[in-house]
């Protein structure tokens, strides 16, 4: 029995190396041509926001980061001030 699932195992690594030949590399120019073309083609279903969302979108961003860094920073602060008068 032993004999025969060595063969069997052969047998399925000969298919798989046969497949593995039959399809072409991703990096051959004809691979390369098709993905590029399927990445156009992606690209034009995106629905772009127009220029008020994006800059009020940006703005949102921006106000958020300085209010968190000042919070972040006054805690900093604090906690530092707290540990220092412990540690004297």
């Amino acid at each position: 029995m032993a004999g025969k699932a060595k063969q069997s195992g052969k047998n399925v690594s000969k298919s798989a190396a046969v497949d593995k030949k039959a399809q072409p590399s991703p990096f051959s120019p004809a691979e390369i041509k098709k993905f590029v073309g399927e990445v156009q083609s992606e690209f034009s279903k995106i629905t772009w926001p127009d220029k008020k969302v994006t800059l009020g979108l940006t703005g949102m961003v921006v106000l958020l980061t300085f209010i968190i860094s000042a919070y972040l920073g006054t805690v900093d602060v604090i906690l530092g001030k707290l540990i220092s008068l412990i540690l004297r």
